[in-house]
Order: structure tokens, then C-alpha cells, then sequence
């Protein structure tokens, strides 16, 4: 699918383009160019130790902005494929500064679009969440605003021969600034805030988010929003796998927090469709046959009134479960031994099971492409 093909991933040197960039390098060697497009200096140099010009020359690193037109036409010269993987995500910051989440997440997003068809791009796939589902928050409605610029972008693109998808999911596990590094860095002061004890959230890994982006890649059609079919975990369960010990202080939900996330409302239903291991939402606009899109892919409509969110999820992980995941895609020697003080990296170990829940997991989302 790759194969001598030339990449641009906006937002590369973050979690998901960090776990995406070894990904594609290991299953595809013979890709052409890798081109890694963020606005952090220090991020990309620590990159291009681990890829090193003498040992990849096929990856490049270009300083630039979403928000800069110029720069991305410039950096998108002679590219095939486009993962749109930049966004600004931390929601109080989105409260506070607004306007600046909104020349990212949306200005930005209608440039990767514009310059894109420009530049002959001929496939882009674009990052969202499950808060531009029925959004409540700022960084919600941005990215839902661009999930809508991504879909519709396939209706003005004239006779360019070039494709818009968009790849949603909920909490990564383990990624910047989520829960699971923020209970393992409070368990060692001995207190775990808890922000309301009937709160859940999906659990997707690295590995599983960008086996999606891969498998949207090979089979979009354009429009589609696809959506991965995978667990949730209660934040009291995740606590307890974490830091049985420590005590429990609910403080209460956050601003533009929910209790439950959704990536399905009622209303996406309508045009939803259900395939074994993802769903996806269909372009509200026909842009093809639905019915033989449903049949290529051995697919049937979602019920009426459907809806999916972490709360009515029908796969749960439980506190054992949630401790192998963390082995495995977080810090290897996760224990659940107490931690000391000279303990100062609050690591932890346990028991395997030969045959677990992460196993199952990496083959459950797409398997890889």
C-alpha cells in the first residue's frame, strides 16, 4: 500500500506520530519519503537521533505550522499520503485560550485540506476524538468542526484524484497528558484524585490507533468517519490497578468534562454502519453507493436509537486486565507492589497471563494492514 510512496504526518513528533513513523519504517522499508511536519525544534531533534540520516534516509523533518499555508504547500511537494495528526488537545487550555485552539484545529485543518488538493495529494486521513462527539468543550467543537471540513472537502475537490477520511477514538493509553501516566505519577504522593466514581473511558493503544489509520488508508473510499469497537475500564477499577494502596479524594468533574465518552450519538446513527471489528459514519452528502460500500466490507446498518459510548460499552477490562495493558503499552516493570520513597520512578510488577486481554486486543481493532 506503501510501498514507494512519499508520507507527510502533521503533528509527527507526538505520541500517535512517534508510534506511527516506526510503524510505517517496519512494515514498509522500501517507502520513499517519510516527511515528519511539527512545530517543535527540540522534539524533532530528539527524533532524528533515533532516525538517523545514515540509517533512514528516507525520513525528513520539516520545522512548520498548520496555521502556515505557505510552509505546508512547500512541505507537501511531491507527497502521495497525508496524516493529519496535529491538533491542540489539552481541554482547560482550550477554555482559556479559545481562539488559539481554533486557528489550529480548525483554520489549520481547512489548510492540510486546501493545500492538499493543490499539491496532488492523492490520500489524507485525519486524526479526531470522541469529544467532537456531541462536544461540550471548546477542543470538542473544534475537532468537530474539523471532522466536517475533512468529509466535505471531498465534495469540492473537483478533478483532483485525491480522498478525505477520518479516523476516530477515544483515550490513548498511556499517551501525554492522559490518565494513566497522571495516576502513576499521584501514586506515589499517596492520593488519587477521583473526578467522579461513575465515570468511564474508552482504552485503544498506540499500536491499535494506528493499525485504524493504516486500514482507513487502504480501504477508504472518502468521506468515511471509521470508529474502532474496543473496551472501557472504570476509573475507580483503573485506580485500583494502579495504586491499590493509596487513598481516594473525589474532586469533582472538570470543566467540559463528561462522565462517559462517546464516539456514536443517536443522531450519527442514522447514517452509521457496523462491521465486525469498527463502525463508521457515512458523509452525510452521498458520495457513493452505500450499498455496495456495506457489502464490500460485509457490513449492516446500525439499529435506530443506537448510540456508543464508554458507559454502554459491551467490553469491559477489568483491574487485572487493566494491569497487563500497562505492562505491556505503558512501563514494562509496572508492579503492584507498594512504592517507596527511593522508589522514585513508581515502578511495579505482576504476574502475566499467558493468554490476556492485550493480546486480544492488538488483533481485535484491524489486526494491521
Amino acid at each position: 500500500m506503501l510501498s514507494g510512496k512519499s508520507i507527510l504526518i502533521t503533528g509527527g513528533t507526538g505520541s500517535f506520530g512517534k508510534k506511527f513513523i516506526g510503524t510505517v519504517l517496519d512494515r514498509f522499508p522500501t517507502i520513499r519519503r517519510l516527511v515528519v511536519y511539527s512545530r517543535d525544534e527540540l522534539k524533532q531533534y530528539d527524533m532524528s537521533q533515533q532516525y538517523p540520516p545514515s540509517k533512514f534516509p528516507q525520513v525528513r523533518f520539516f520545522l512548520g505550522d498548520v496555521r502556515d499555508k505557505d510552509r505546508l504547500r512547500r512541505a507537501m511537494e511531491g507527497i502521495d499520503v497525508v496524516i493529519h495528526a496535529a491538533a491542540l488537545k489539552q481541554v482547560p487550555a482550550a477554555e482559556y485560550n479559545p481562539f488559539e485552539v481554533i486557528k489550529t484545529n480548525i483554520i489549520g485543518a481547512q489548510n492540510v485540506v486546501e493545500t492538499a488538493i493543490d499539491d496532488g495529494i492523492q490520500r489524507v486521513v485525519a486524526l479526531s476524538t470522541d469529544k467532537a462527539a456531541a462536544p461540550i468543550n471548546l477542543y470538542g467543537a473544534t475537532k468537530l468542526c474539523s471532522d466536517k471540513l475533512f468529509v466535505s472537502a471531498n465534495n469540492f475537490r473537483g478533478r483532483h484524484d485525491i480522498m478525505f477520511s477520518v479516523v476516530r477514538y477515544g483515550n490513548v493509553m498511556g499517551s501525554r497528558g492522559s490518565v494513566i501516566p497522571f495516576f502513576m505519577k499521584k501514586r506515589r504522593e499517596g492520593i488519587i484524585p477521583i473526578t467522579d466514581e461513575r465515570m468511564t473511558r474508552f482504552n485503544i493503544t498506540l499500536e491499535n490507533g494506528v493499525n485504524l489509520v493504516l486500514y482507513a488508508l487502504a480501504h477508504m473510499w472518502g468521506g468515511e468517519i471509521f470508529i474502532p469497537k474496543i473496551p472501557s475500564y472504570r476509573i475507580t477499577d483503573l485506580a485500583e490497578a494502579i495504586a491499590p494502596e493509596c487513598e481516594r479524594k473525589i474532586i469533582g468533574i472538570r470543566p467540559g468534562e463528561k462522565l462517559h465518552e462517546e464516539m456514536i450519538t443517536a443522531t450519527d446513527a442514522i447514517n452509521s454502519i457496523e462491521f465486525d471489528s469498527y463502525f463508521v459514519i457515512l458523509p452525510s452528502m452521498k458520495l457513493w453507493d452505500v450499498e455496495k460500500f456495506t457489502r464490500a466490507f460485509g457490513g449492516r446498518p446500525c439499529l435506530p436509537e443506537f448510540s456508543y459510548s464508554s458507559g454502554n460499552n459491551t467490553d469491559w477490562l477489568d483491574v487485572e486486565q487493566i494491569r497487563e495493558l500497562i505492562r505491556r503499552h505503558v512501563d514494562s516493570s509496572f508492579s503492584t507492589e507498594p512504592a517507596t520513597r527511593s522508589d522514585t520512578l513508581g515502578r511495579l510488577t505482576f504476574v502475566r497471563r499467558p493468554e490476556s486481554i492485550a493480546n486480544r486486543m492488538t488483533e481485535t481493532v484491524v489486526g494491521g494492514v
